[in-house]
């Protein structure tokens, strides 16, 4: 499955920002999704996933109240939404889909398919 990630941007602290995913391929409703981020000189760091049918969410700590991540299967689409943005969340964004059928979802090695990455810079 191919991923595009796009909606990053620059905002001010508190501000909100919507990341899309989109992903080729009919069997997109079949995997799991995650996005995952990674600042400048840091590993790559779980952000949330979403099961095959949106009905399970899971979010690290510090994003759980703030960031939302949803599907829509007819698009092919994930999206996260992500409100009351802080500096520390300024990193790369990627989306990324597990097709192998071993979901653990806060597993970033568990994910076999990754979008480019997406910009978000938040300034304080």
């Amino acid at each position: 499955v191919q991923l595009q990630a796009s909606g990053g941007g620059l905002v001010q602290a508190g501000g909100s920002l919507r990341l899309s995913c989109a992903a080729s391929g009919r069997t997109f409703r079949s995997y799991p999704m995650g996005w995952f981020r990674q600042a400048p000189g840091k590993e790559r760091e779980f952000v949330a996933a979403i099961g095959r049918s949106g009905a399970y969410t899971y979010y690290a700590d510090s994003v759980k109240g703030r960031f939302t991540f949803s599907r829509d299967n007819g698009k092919n689409t994930v999206y996260l939404q992500m409100n009351s943005l802080k500096p520390e969340d300024t990193a790369v964004y990627y989306c990324a889909a597990e097709t192998a059928g071993s979901w653990q979802p806060m597993v970033v090695y568990e994910y076999d398919s990754w979008g480019q990455g997406t910009q978000v810079t938040v300034s304080s």
